[in-house]
């Protein structure tokens, strides 16, 4: 692991601390160990040894020997502890997210932006980001082991995590649940994008004055546009890209508002291709088994590959000024 912020230096430090102490330990038990099971092997003509109990000096030895072990684990461990678990208060220059756990996937609210998105995190490098858990249904965990430590999500419980970033620290990092929340818990990944204050700036204004597009000149988006209405995928999702001014699903469901501006789908599962979205959107089950989302299509409907496509390609073109580039940016893997 290659840490790429305060926080996870400090346990990365303590964990190699703790490693490289551990090696004299293990050394040092083996090798006695061995030595005795060489040095005292039965023989054929031995007889019974002396028998004795008790050896102050060796009691002593092993007395005092551990107690210096744990206090050298312990001064560090401490020290440690009161430098990352200290409650800190948010200032006008932190970036404040409250994140919800719900089985399988994230969301992410930004209070002081108004913007709402999923399983994809922006934060600008430099700043210090300070996360409010909590969760919409069982016990979560976000853990994200290049940035930060990992904090429990309980339903009606208001936990926190802070950690900050290095001002050159830009790049894309995996985060992962991390506690057992059955089902699809293995695929509740999600991403955390660190990028430069200016591009983070235009991340935001893209979010909180979304370009809504009501027609298309590629025909297949603008059939993937009927069909999020027909088929009632705005019954459950929000699309800030859909209509001006009207807010549609539910908040326990993904918001797919700038759609074609994430990485992944399907909570960090697949790069988001047009192929992988399509996927996804046509049987869910295949890509991420457990996962609540429904099955639009009869396994035999004619249509579901060319619908599934069409919905794909609309989401896909949301957030993006030129849907074509898109699409194309999108079958890199890098969209």
């Amino acid at each position: 692991m290659s840490p790429a912020a305060s926080i996870a230096r400090e346990q990365h430090g303590l964990f190699m601390w703790t490693w490289y102490l551990s090696i004299p330990v293990m050394v040092g038990v083996f090798g006695v160990l061995f030595y005795v099971l060489f040095k005292y092997r039965r023989r054929r003509d031995d007889e019974m040894p002396d028998q004795s109990h008790g050896n102050p000096m060796t009691e002593v030895i092993l007395t005092i020997v551990p107690i210096i072990i744990v206090i050298m684990v312990a001064v560090p461990s401490v020290r440690s502890i009161f430098r990352t678990q200290t409650v800190v208060q948010a200032t006008s220059d932190d970036v404040v997210i409250h994140v919800t756990g719900y089985q399988w996937w994230w969301k992410f609210d930004y209070p002081q932006y108004g913007v709402t998105t999923a399983n994809e995190m922006h934060i600008p490098a430099g700043k210090r980001v300070i996360l409010q858990l909590n969760s919409g249904d069982v016990v979560h965990a976000f853990w994200a082991p290049r940035l930060a430590g990992k904090v429990d999500l309980i339903p009606n419980q208001d936990n926190r995590l802070w950690f900050d970033t290095d001002p050159d620290g830009t790049g894309i990092f995996t985060g992962q649940c991390a506690e057992l929340c059955l089902g699809a818990h293995a695929y509740m990944r999600f991403r955390i994008v660190v990028s430069e204050q200016d591009e983070f700036d235009d991340w935001v204004a893209e979010f909180q004055q979304p370009a809504v597009v009501t027609t298309a000149t590629d025909p297949l988006i603008a059939q993937g546009r009927q069909l999020v209405a027909s088929k009632g995928c705005i019954g459950c999702h929000n699309i800030g890209n859909y209509s001006e001014g009207v807010k549609f699903g539910q908040p326990q469901y993904p918001d797919l508002t700038n759609f074609g501006l994430r990485h992944t789908v399907g909570a960090a599962i697949l790069d988001a291709t047009p192929e992988n979205v399509a996927t996804w959107i046509r049987d869910p089950q295949e890509v991420k088994p457990g996962a609540r989302m429904p099955t639009l299509w009869q396994a035999n409907d004619p249509n579901r590959d060319q619908e599934a496509a069409a919905i794909a390609a609309y989401l896909l073109s949301l957030g993006v000024e030129d849907g074509t580039q898109a699409l194309a940016q999108a079958s890199t893997g890098g969209n």
